[in-house]
């Protein structure tokens, strides 16, 4: 029975990659934070003031209404698991949205939890400390940052230093 889980939220594949290598690199086990409504890439389009993404980021209330699937706040074996290493993108400087609504709604009692973010150009600003400050308990570590193109051996590192 392993022992770490690596969690992701990935809209366009790229947190998805890395957290695929991170759980090869840690031999952890990979699970997938899913939306019943997924963005769609029009969706997401940064530039485009009425995208679902933008309105999302202008009117907080409305990332309420989004909805995880349920096998995204049960992950199988979760309490055999103490270490988390949990990967986002960072959105307007903080983690996606999803992400957040995912910790809020677990238990992260006899947890250590390892923030690693994923980025084209923004930092691990803020996020990691909001994270940890939505959820009811655990042990959460600083936080890592890895631009969204990371390389394996890029990745390699930041497992080995995991």
């Amino acid at each position: 029975m392993k022992d770490t889980l690596v969690i992701y939220y990935s809209a366009e594949n790229h947190t998805k990659k890395i957290a695929e290598i991170l759980a090869d690199k840690l031999n952890a086990d990979l699970h997938e934070i899913a939306l019943k409504s997924p963005y769609t890439p029009e969706e997401l389009d940064w530039n485009d003031e009425d995208s679902r993404i933008n309105q999302e980021h202008d009117d907080e209330s409305l990332r309420e209404k989004i909805e995880l699937t349920p096998e995204t706040t049960s992950p199988a074996n979760w309490e055999n698991y103490t270490k988390i290493i949990l990967c986002y993108p960072i959105w307007y400087g903080i983690a996606a949205w999803p992400t957040d609504i995912f910790v809020k709604a677990m238990d992260w009692q006899g947890k250590t939890i390892i923030p690693v973010c994923t980025s084209h150009t923004s930092g691990i600003g803020q996020s990691a400390s909001l994270l940890q400050a939505a959820a009811t308990n655990g042990d959460w570590q600083p936080g890592e940052r890895l631009f969204q193109d990371a390389t394996e051996e890029e990745i390699a590192a930041l497992a080995s230093k995991i």
